[in-house]
């Protein structure tokens, strides 16, 4: 039995001369643990990718954030170009983007803000900006897979739109910055009427005036708010920006005179230059004013009834010593140039005019400014505007009062005026 035993035994031992080669074909032949060597092998690459994914999460996780950034400074741009013009643009954004954590001079962040945007479908549109946010992001996990980070980027444009105001005072403490009196009845065909005066009777709508328009709004007080028909009627709202804040004075020389006060009897064709003390049109003359800016210094622009006032691309500028008159039956039709300082501008009175200052447009429904009347101090008295909904006039004086019938309209396709109110600013790229 134990021979036998001991014969068994040596059998399955290392027999003389064969005990190597066994070995080797039952080692590789043996399947048992044969996943240890493969997870051994795999699992770098299996933590490497774990952690690749980890990080991409990471990644689009700061992209998401990035994005809201730049969504939010392309807004807060647009908007304040709108009030404060493009100079504000960067500003605005640098600090929306920093509300968000990221600060420019950071390591690895970078901000471009672009004014119209220099790339997309609104290049051609001062009303929109371009907001592109560049962000280093480093890899953790990921570096096992040799990756060592990557550049997340985000970007969007915003477009501000909006602005229907037609009529608009720019004094915030007149009591009437905006009156209108009597029988006038005016109307605003598709845009707004905006009142700047905190005054509790910033607005004023007396006897039996009426207002038609699309919204009035007052930073004041209004008073015979009953004689206003449109869909918003709002007091206390927030002072409007004077979109032409920034416009400067032409530049001219007063100590040369093209014209001294100059008075038109009969049919005549002018030219562009400084009128010292003003010109007059007399009843009959007939007047065509050739492209350009006219620059009264001093004195006044008076146009009688009957006389005839004409020209397209024409600014009339008034220093600050001149006012204008223009009686009712005189036939005006006058239209802002399209390019350069004065585009979108028929009438410009410099802001050192004295508050107060009388500016009567009192034409009728024959007296038309294609444009904006821009009278930042003065007092404003106007009755006409076209008769037609298809038509372009902004009126903004220092106080506004109507003294008669008045249509004005804001179809300004065709023309440069610039947005009047409150814009909507909204993402289109």
């Amino acid at each position: 039995m134990l021979n036998s035993e001991r014969t068994q035994v040596r059998s399955t031992g290392y027999g003389k001369g064969t005990a190597p080669a066994g070995l080797l074909s039952r080692f590789r032949n043996d399947e048992s643990g044969a996943y240890l060597i493969v997870a051994a092998l795999t699992m770098p690459f299996l933590i490497g990718t774990v952690g690749l994914a980890t990080d991409v999460g990471l990644w689009l996780y700061k992209r998401q954030t990035l994005q809201g950034a730049a969504d939010s400074a392309a807004l807060s741009g647009a908007a304040a170009n709108y009030y404060q013009g493009a100079s504000a643009v960067f500003g605005e954004a640098q600090a929306i983007t920093a509300s968000y954590g990221f600060s420019t001079g950071s390591p690895g962040f970078s901000l471009q803000v672009f004014q119209p945007p220099a790339t997309g479908h609104y290049t051609t549109s001062p009303n929109a900006v371009e907001v592109i946010i560049l962000q280093s992001a480093t890899g953790f996990f990921s570096r096992i897979m040799g990756v060592n980070g990557t550049n997340v980027r985000a970007r969007a444009v915003a477009l501000a739109s909006g602005g229907t105001g037609c009529v608009m005072s720019l004094n915030q403490t007149a009591s009437g910055g905006t009156t209108v009196q009597g029988s006038a009845q005016v109307t605003l065909n598709g845009c707004d009427m905006y009142d700047d005066s905190t005054d509790p009777s910033g607005l004023v709508v007396g006897g039996s005036a009426q207002i038609s328009a699309q919204k009035v709004l007052s930073a004041g007080g209004i008073s015979g708010e009953q004689n206003i028909q449109a869909q918003t009627v709002e007091a206390h709202q927030p002072v409007v920006r004077d979109p032409y804040a920034d416009v400067p004075l032409p530049s001219y020389n007063s100590a040369k005179c093209d014209y001294t006060n100059y008075t038109a009897k009969k049919t005549v064709i002018l030219s562009p230059g400084v009128y010292c003390g003003g010109l007059s049109l007399n009843a009959g003359a007939v007047v065509t004013l050739q492209a350009g800016t006219y620059i009264m210094d001093g004195g006044s622009l008076s146009v009688n009834g009957g006389a005839t006032l004409a020209g397209n691309g024409v600014t009339l500028v008034f220093t600050s010593g001149a006012n204008a008159t223009i009686n009712g039956g005189a036939v005006v039709n006058l239209t802002a140039p399209t390019s350069g300082t004065m585009a979108g501008i028929v009438v410009y009175a410099d802001r050192n005019t004295p508050a107060g200052t009388a500016f009567k447009f009192n034409g009728g429904a024959q007296q038309y400014f294609g444009g904006a009347v821009y009278v930042p101090t003065g007092a404003v008295s106007f009755a006409g505007g076209a008769n037609t909904s298809t038509g372009c006039t902004q009126l903004i004086g220092g106080t506004l009062t109507f003294t008669g019938n008045s249509q004005l309209s804001i179809d300004c396709a065709a023309y440069k005026v610039r947005p009047l109110g409150t814009p909507v600013a909204r993402l289109v790229e």
